[in-house]
């Protein structure tokens, strides 16, 4: 390659980096003031880096075979930030994609008054007052579930977490508490300050105070005394799974609504947001959210057994180890759970194939499963081996699922990966319920076998986030529709 084409190269990326260095502020700006949730085909680009945002630009290629351009997208961000647009999800690369396609010579604030006609001028969903939520427990799901909260501070969060529940520890509990907030191990350094407020029992994140309660119990806990009310409890302990325990945290004043980070016992509703969130009324005071391999299967055997039907199948778990297991061997009331969780695969059981009837009455009985967990921190795999009621192949399976990704139903549930090289450390952080890893997708007429990564901690900690939205009240439009 001549030296004339090196330097169009890197012009050219250099030119790239100024519009995503300046687009940063500008999206960050629409989601403080506006609420608006910004995605590239899927993939969100609120709270990312310079790089992250070319990236995200050239992962539209799996969608549409060219990188997206940013020249267009740029465009598009400034002309949304001269109109008065109410909290809403935008994906830009379809958006500017469509603008390229359809707009007819149109400016890009003229087309964005035709496509986002619905929301203009509309402050409607600002007005609403922030539902207060208290974390009740502050494990693994209870960080990261801090972590999102805190990050989404703005005109469009209508949720505060106002305080976390804990139990009294030795010696600096404070400050281990906010230790463990800070950085993560998996997940990286917590983005932004945190600050010890020892006189007022706190934690100080990005500016958002957070009250540090030591409770004895669910029922035990008065939440008005710390200007709490109408509170949403998500209850991330595990501790209590049916609704006679959980509804001990509605006999604690300040608290309306539970939702559990687990799956539900007895006649309590198993959610998968975006599957079976319709099912939700206001009478239902306790919500469960299933667990991370339902959330992760459910969406993809929706949609697969909405095109082509499912007779039957297998559904088996590859799952990192957990904190239910032993560093060493030691004993374990479980069965194998008691060797060395980092030095063994351990066959165990899960229950996320009955589970799976649950948010889909129509594949009951139709699923077994088990379980392997496997020395990994985080990022599992669910293999479904299936067999369908219609004859497919891998092309058109893979393309349907690619579809699906994009369609505004599906798109935080299902992603896409044509990637032949992935895998699960590449996949830490991923927002999505479960992603469909597209070439390693069999089909022999019939019977077809997925492969479904998913951030069992991240992306399940979003989809709670998601169905606390509901549960508050919070419903964005997504566009373009």
């Amino acid at each position: 390659m001549s030296i004339e084409k090196d330097d169009q190269l890197l012009q050219g990326y250099i030119q790239r980096l100024e519009l995503a260095e300046q687009m940063l502020p500008i999206i960050g700006r629409l989601y403080r003031n506006n609420g608006m949730l910004m995605r590239i085909y899927g993939r969100a680009i609120n709270n990312v880096t310079t790089v992250d945002i070319l990236k995200t630009h050239r992962f539209a290629r799996q969608y549409t075979g060219e990188e997206l351009s940013i020249q267009h997208s740029f465009q598009l961000v400034v002309a949304m930030e001269g109109l008065q647009l109410a909290p809403a999800k935008i994906d830009l690369g379809r958006l500017t994609n469509k603008w390229i396609a359809e707009g007819a010579g149109l400016s890009a604030a003229d087309f964005l008054r035709k496509e986002l006609a619905p929301i203009l001028n509309s402050a409607e969903p600002q007005t609403m007052e922030p539902r207060d939520i208290v974390l009740y427990g502050f494990g693994r799901i209870g960080r990261l579930l801090a972590r999102l909260l805190i990050e989404r501070t703005g005109k469009g969060n209508k949720m505060r977490l106002r305080a976390i529940v804990v139990r009294k520890g030795k010696g600096n509990d404070l400050e281990k508490r906010a230790a463990l907030l800070r950085r993560d191990s998996v997940h990286g350094p917590f983005n932004g300050s945190i600050v010890v407020d020892n006189e007022n029992s706190g934690i100080i994140a990005n500016g958002v105070f957070i009250k540090v309660i030591n409770g004895e119990g669910p029922d035990k806990i008065d939440y008005t005394a710390h200007g709490i009310h109408n509170a949403i409890v998500i209850d991330n302990t595990g501790s209590w799974r049916d609704e006679a325990g959980l509804s001990l945290h509605l006999q604690s004043p300040g608290v309306s609504r539970v939702l559990l980070t687990a799956p539900g016992k007895g006649s309590l509703k198993n959610i998968v947001y975006g599957i079976n969130s319709g099912d939700l009324t206001d009478d239902d005071k306790i919500v469960t959210a299933a667990s991370c391999t339902t959330n992760a299967i459910v969406p993809v055997l929706k949609a697969i057994n909405d095109k082509f039907g499912i007779e039957h199948g297998h559904v088996e778990t590859v799952h990192s180890f957990t904190n239910d297991q032993n560093l060493i061997d030691n004993y374990h009331k479980a069965e194998r759970r008691g060797r060395a969780a980092p030095l063994n695969m351990v066959i165990t059981e899960t229950g996320a194939a009955k589970a799976v009837a649950k948010a889909l009455p129509e594949l009951a009985g139709k699923l077994t499963g088990n379980a392997i967990r496997v020395p990994t921190p985080n990022v599992s795999m669910a293999i479904l081996n299936l067999t369908l009621a219609a004859e497919t192949t891998k092309e058109a399976l893979n393309a349907y699922l690619r579809d699906c990704a994009l369609s505004p139903a599906l798109q935080e549930q299902i992603d896409y990966s044509s990637s032949t090289e992935i895998v699960s450390s590449d996949l830490v952080g991923s927002r999505h319920a479960g992603v469909v890893d597209a070439p390693a997708t069999i089909a022999n007429g019939r019977n077809i076998v997925l492969y479904v990564w998913y951030d069992n901690e991240f992306g399940y900690s979003c989809q709670v986030v998601r169905l606390a939205q509901q549960i508050a009240g919070i419903h964005f439009a997504s566009f373009p529709a």
